[in-house]
């Protein structure tokens, strides 16, 4: 047997990941395990990768896999949190390269965001495989809606290897309204959206003119579904540390918009939320410090009061119950004695809207919030529907 084709049946061999469904156990294939399906798309053209730590095959790195199968990579591009996924949130990343192999690394959250002319240099194809979290505010949809833009305006195909959603499994939240549109959020969408990282590049394609003639394709995982909940293998940020955090975090990151610290700093961030000033309110202390991805924590050595919500991803899913979490917000908000600075200029780009805030601050009640979000909601699955390639959970 020659030698890639060896390569390329060992990769093959080895056991793939598992989901934790709701029903009856299914082995899910993601779409960078299935070699055969897109190597062919790569034989003799340049390739640049949008990888981070999250781009793994079988436990191989994608870009060590694709050396390996004699694959020209001529580039590696990369999204927040940088190539090995450490970088604080929303901390500058420069150009580096790949000691290991040489190849030149160009970040997509430094300088610019997306690719440039000069970037795309002698590259022919683009492939894009990081893990999502299926959270509007999450920015690799964002790195993915400019590569798209990239790769029409410079005339590159795009490859996106389609992961699981681990937050698949439900649609909730408000729908951006786009005057309020930032690299944290760029299209209306909910907060949760319930779609692969895939299926998103695709309705990004069928709804945005400026996209329609991306030359997209999207290698699909194979026996997964949305209504799967599927453990990430390796971490997608260096603060989602697990999948109970991955599960808690569109509810707690919305505080992120406010006064109160969700951990950063501790063992376990997106797992808890509290302030200095809630030791009236709540029994519960733990004190941030500095640590790698977070390197200047808020109130970094002092004790913040509040509630650590779950240790275990059964507690967690229990907790948000497939939808997004409001009360932990509203409680915190009622147990703060700054409510005049509670809010930064953040929260509204988080929300995509200044309707929650206006909200909160009035006292509405959760049902009526709730409502005030549905019909936005039903319009966006209609549109969804449309581009969906795995059984739904509804």
């Amino acid at each position: 047997m020659k030698p890639i084709l060896l390569v390329l049946f060992t990769l093959l061999s080895f056991p793939t990941s598992w989901a934790q469904p709701t029903k009856n156990a299914s082995r899910i294939e993601v779409g960078a395990s299935r070699i055969q399906a897109y190597l062919p798309l790569l034989k003799n053209k340049k390739v640049g990768l949008v990888i981070n730590q999250t781009s793994m095959v079988q436990g191989v790195s994608l870009l060590d896999t694709l050396l390996t199968l004699k694959v020209s990579i001529s580039k590696i591009f990369t999204p927040e949190h940088g190539f090995r996924g450490s970088a604080d949130a929303g901390a500058h990343i420069d150009n580096a390269v790949d000691a290991k192999t040489g190849i030149p690394i160009i970040s997509l959250y430094g300088a610019h965001k997306q690719p440039t002319e000069a970037d795309l240099e002698n590259i022919d194809v683009l492939v894009f495989d990081l893990q999502d979290v299926g959270v509007r505010f999450y920015t690799y949809i964002s790195t993915l809606e400019f590569v798209m833009q990239a790769g029409v305006k410079h005339h590159k195909e795009i490859i996106v290897l389609d992961r699981p959603n681990p937050n698949g499994h439900y649609i909730d939240g408000p729908v951006l309204d786009t005057a309020y549109r930032s690299f944290v959020g760029m299209q209306p969408i909910p907060i949760v959206y319930g779609m692969t990282i895939g299926e998103y590049a695709l309705m990004l394609k069928g709804t945005m003119p400026s996209l329609s003639t991306c030359k997209l394709s999207v290698i699909t995982c194979l026996n997964y579904s949305h209504a799967m909940h599927y453990t990430l293998p390796v971490a997608p940020s260096p603060n989602l540390k697990n999948n109970t955090a991955i599960y808690l975090y569109p509810s707690l990151c919305l505080f992120e918009g406010t006064i109160v610290s969700v951990g950063r700093g501790t063992p376990f961030p997106f797992q808890q939320f509290g302030h200095p000033s809630f030791k009236s309110s709540y029994s519960y202390s733990f004190v941030p410090q500095k640590m790698l991805g977070a390197s200047k924590p808020l109130y970094e050595s002092d004790t913040c009061y509040g509630v650590f919500l779950a240790n275990k991803e059964e507690e967690a899913l229990a907790l948000v119950k497939n939808r997004f979490n409001l009360t932990w917000l509203m409680d915190a908000y009622q147990a703060s004695n700054n409510k005049e600075i509670f809010f930064n200029s953040f929260f509204q780009k988080l929300v995509g809207n200044q309707l929650l805030e206006k909200q909160l601050i009035a006292h509405v009640s959760e049902d009526s919030i709730r409502a005030s979000w549905s019909k936005a909601i039903q319009d966006f699955k209609k549109i969804r529907k449309k581009y969906l390639r795995y059984s739904d959970f509804e």
